[in-house]
Order: C-alpha cells, then structure tokens, then sequence
C-alpha cells in the first residue's frame, strides 16, 4: 500500500503522508466522553488503547518542498515505542516518513521548510535523527537543508515544563535544532510560513499550538494537527484529556468552523488511522464531514 494520498490545493500539490501508527488510551484521547459513547466509532484494545496515524503534509511549492510535521523519529528505545504501541520503522534504519518521502522520488536533503504545529513527540519526534550505526548516538537535524519553523511560545512552552507537560516534550526533538541556530520563531495569532501556507494559533491543546491553513486559487485546506486529532473529534465537546486548556480547544475549533464550513474548507486529519479527510459542511447538528476520503481509498478529498 502507497504511503501517500495526493490532492491538489488550487495550484498546490498536497500529499498526506503516512508515517506510522501509535496507540494512546482512549479514555485520554476523548476526554469526558464516556466509553460506551467512544468505543462506538474506534474500538480499544485490550490495554484500552486505539490504534491512531501519525499523518503529516508535504507541500511542493515554488518556494521548495514544505513538511508540515514529522512524526516520530528514530530516537526512542524500545520500553517507550512499546508504551505507546509504536510501529514507524522504515528501511535503513530511518523510520516511514523517510520511506514515503522516497516513494515520491524526494530525500530529507530535499526539504526546505520543515513546520512544526507544536513540539509533542509524536509530531515533531522527526525533526531529529541518530543514525544507526553511530557508536555514541549522536542527534542530527533530520533536514539539513530545511529552515525549521514553529511558533516562538510554543518553544517557550517546550523548554519550560512542569510536572502536566514535561512527558510530551522530549528536549532531543527539538533543542538541537534551536541550538543550531536552524528555527524562525513565528509571532502573533497567525503568520505566513511561506506564500499561501498560514500557521494560525489554535489554542488548547497546548496554549501556542498550530494549525495549518492551505490556500490556493480559492480552494483551502485545513490541518488542525490535534486541535481536531481525528473525524471522530469532531463534535465540538469531543475533546482530548490530553488538552491542557480545553474550554480554549472547544473555542478555538468553533472559530474554525466558523470559517470552515462556511467556506467548505477541505480538511486532513493528523492521528485518524482510517480517514485521511474530507470537506467540512455544516449539518443538522453541527460541522459534519463530506467527501470522505479513506486510507484505502487513497484518493483526493
């Protein structure tokens, strides 16, 4: 199976990029709503864990290839990427991300905008490498060509945790790369990272996260990374336990959906392991998703 589900943006090629699977509890992922209520849409396994994607968004632009996100990495041992039911591995001792970029014909070397949404692991784990047969496991940037970009409180946020949020940020994901001298730090509620591609703060889940908004010729394309984790988050009160500020999350995806639906914004999800996206209309209880598209579709929304 295809690594990649391609679309194009008005004059934008987007491809949504599998890079692995990771298995959280389901009770975190959906917050206050009960079980029986849940495990309707994604069933658990026997450790109350749901099976969720680890998808990110490469752009090519004229600007040079933009990722937004990165996955896991290569970094962690195996007691954590058995915690979290981790399955990313790729050939040559680099992980899925690398292997879909290849399918494409395209090489780390090849980014030039590497965008994180936020610093959590599981989305900027990739920002970050060790290869595998270095003796004293020395971490590398991942894209030695990108300009690395995320918003300066998020990096704020990430290297000044407390007892709730340290386990999420993993210096090593990101450190090196500001000790590099590699990241711009984006200001304000929302900034262009390169012409038609706006990271805008969407808070919540963390209190500077991002989303992404693609705009192309009149056509958009929405990345709300875990500000809407999967399809199944939808409904405004289907909130992640994981959120440090939820009633902000809960404002934050009416405003996007305010504007979204409105426009019928196309939409991909980072974490849904069975639909890659759609288009976001309003229905008779709320934004519900059109032109469902599938992971083994693996056709545009």
């Amino acid at each position: 199976m295809t690594l990649s589900t391609t679309m194009k943006v008005g004059s934008l090629t987007v491809h949504a990029l599998e890079t692995g699977i990771q298995r959280l509890d389901g009770g975190a992922m959906f917050g206050v709503v009960p079980k029986p209520l849940w495990e309707r849409r994604i069933p658990a396994d026997e450790r109350n864990r749901i099976r969720m994607a680890m998808r990110v968004l490469l752009v090519e632009h004229d600007d040079g290839l933009v990722l937004v996100d990165c996955g896991l990495g290569n970094k962690e041992p195996d007691k954590f990427l058995g915690m979290y039911g981790i399955e990313n591995r790729g050939a040559n001792g680099r992980t899925q991300l690398e292997d879909a970029l290849a399918e494409l014909g395209h090489r780390p070397d090849d980014i030039k905008v590497m965008l994180n949404t936020h610093l959590h692991f599981d989305h900027a784990g990739g920002n970050t490498w060790i290869a595998p047969d270095d003796p004293v496991r020395r971490v590398q940037l991942s894209f030695p060509m990108a300009q690395y970009v995320v918003h300066g409180r998020e990096y704020a946020w990430a290297t000044h945790t407390n007892e709730r949020t340290h386990a999420s940020y993993l210096p090593h994901n990101f450190v090196p790369v500001a000790e590099a001298g590699r990241f711009r730090f984006l200001e304000g509620p929302s900034a262009e990272v390169v012409p038609g591609i706006r990271a805008i703060v969407t808070p919540g889940h963390t209190p500077w996260h991002c989303s992404v908004l693609i705009e192309s010729d009149g056509e958009s394309l929405l990345f709300p990374a875990d500000t809407i984790p999967t399809a199944h988050h939808l409904p405004l009160a289907w909130i992640m336990g994981y959120d440090v500020e939820p009633l902000r999350t809960l404002e934050s995806k009416r405003q996007l959906y305010a504007d979204g639906a409105a426009a019928g914004w196309r939409v991909v999800f980072e974490h849904d392991a069975d639909t890659v996206g759609g288009r976001l209309v309003q229905g008779e209880r709320g934004v519900e998703l059109a032109d469902r598209v599938t992971r083994d579709e693996n056709s545009p929304p």
